[in-house]
């Protein structure tokens, strides 16, 4: 289903949404290769959106935290168990009661979904303690819980904070200032009323754009379009909440109408704050999004240029945060992970019991026959060699699959040779859909 433009919901047909449904899980099933050689492909289904049965899965494997929770096996289940900093959980204990409050997940005061979160809020306290909690992090967190586990989560929420939006959620905030400045003069080119006006004004960004950056709009728009906003955002990075904040500022003040209205400060910060609904519309918002031509190069070179005003103007910055990653691709190419790990295994597994017919020996690369029978010719056969490829059999492990990513690969009891996989397609596990 989909909101209408009126905010009702519309029917997608059961047969559209199976068609989406099983062209997600093939990717999903197949995802180095689609990442590799479709990464366009996948760009495109996530901003028609990912279907709802798969949302989570889908976030855990865009933002890389399905590899970072096998790179770190138990790692949240011992900062779980540890005790924490009581100046955190003192702070998050009161914001827990905050987070969707009308969200039956969240609705009673120490339910499970107000549990999970002040668990996966106190890990991240643990895993980074020089940056603490941020309440910035609870919405982000509670979002995320509403699609998948906590352990899922907790690694979704490192990934935000490290690779996405790297020190927004730092003791100084300023990732987030200096975000507000590229804001604002990456507005000058796409609205420039809205740009004047607000320069007029002398309205700082950060007084209409910090909840809206640091929360990625969770707390702002419509719920379905927050949906949206983060398909598309686990995707393509943090371009996406830059477009998001430069539609709704050119749709709130772009008109001459709409800035007759807005006489004093007062008025302007109450009508960013009180948004039309209908420019908050999924179907017009992701559209706006989708052709604003606003790319990664643009806002890394604004983001140069205010980095060094800042220095002349300030210093050097406090806090050295890593540089950001913009989206799914980026993030791969700098920590590709076991991506052999995130293929489900085989329903069926039938033991291995020597080469099958019409073979002689282990499985090898192949050269051109020219050069095989060359060197047949210069080099006789080595007797032990064949003794052990005749040893090996079938069985080729590559090299490059980590000891513990090696059960998969032996052959399984003939007693049990049906199992459950650990990634089937009737999305067992809880990693599909957790709502």
């Amino acid at each position: 289903m989909v909101w209408g433009t009126g905010g009702a919901l519309e029917e997608v047909p059961l047969e559209v949404l199976r068609q989406r449904e099983s062209k997600w899980l093939d990717m999903l099933n197949n995802w180095d290769k689609w990442m590799a050689k479709r990464h366009k492909k996948i760009r495109l289904r996530c901003q028609k959106g990912i279907p709802p049965s798969l949302r989570g899965r889908a976030w855990q494997y865009l933002s890389g935290g399905k590899v970072k929770l096998q790179q770190n096996p138990g790692r949240f289940d011992e900062l779980d168990l540890s005790p924490g900093d009581p100046k955190w959980l003192d702070v998050i204990e009161r914001d827990l009661h905050r987070q969707f409050p009308f969200h039956e997940m969240f609705v009673s005061r120490g339910g499970h979904g107000q549990q999970d979160l002040f668990r996966v809020l106190k890990a991240y306290t643990l895993h980074r303690p020089e940056e603490g909690y941020c309440q910035a992090q609870a919405p982000i967190a509670a979002v995320l819980l509403m699609h998948m586990p906590a352990e899922q989560a907790f690694w979704c929420l490192v990934q935000i904070c490290e690779k996405y939006l790297p020190g927004y959620y730092s003791e100084k905030l300023e990732a987030i200032q200096l975000d507000g400045e590229i804001l604002f003069s990456l507005l000058q080119k796409v609205c420039p009323a809205a740009h004047k006006h607000l320069s007029r004004q002398k309205i700082d960004p950060l007084l209409y754009m910090t909840e809206w950056f640091m929360c990625a709009f969770a707390r702002t728009l419509p719920w379905s379009s927050v949906l949206r906003v983060w398909d598309m955002f686990f995707c393509e990075g943090v371009k996406i909440i830059f477009r998001v904040g430069l539609v709704l500022l050119k749709h709130a003040l772009g008109s001459p109408d709409k800035l007759r209205a807005c006489q004093g400060q007062y008025e302007t910060i109450e009508r960013l704050r009180s948004l039309s609904p209908r420019i908050m519309q999924e179907a017009f918002l992701v559209q706006e999004v989708v052709e604003l031509p606003v790319t990664e190069r643009q806002i890394e070179r604004e983001h140069l240029i205010q980095l060094r005003r800042w220095q002349q103007t300030r210093g050097e910055l406090q806090c050295l945060s890593p540089p950001r990653l913009h989206g799914a691709k980026a993030i791969l190419e700098a920590e590709p992970g076991p991506w052999r790990t995130l293929k489900p295994a085989p329903s069926i597994r039938l033991p291995i019991e020597g080469p099958p017919p019409g073979t002689t020996g282990a499985t090898r690369l192949h050269k051109p026959a020219k050069e095989q029978r060359k060197q047949t010719k210069a080099k006789p056969p080595d007797p032990s060699r064949g003794q052990a490829v005749a040893t090996a059999g079938d069985t080729c492990i590559p090299q490059d699959v980590p000891p513990k990513d090696l059960a998969h690969l032996e052959p399984a009891p003939q007693d049990s040779a049906h199992h459950q996989s650990r990634e089937s397609l009737t999305s067992q596990g809880s990693e599909d859909t957790y709502l």
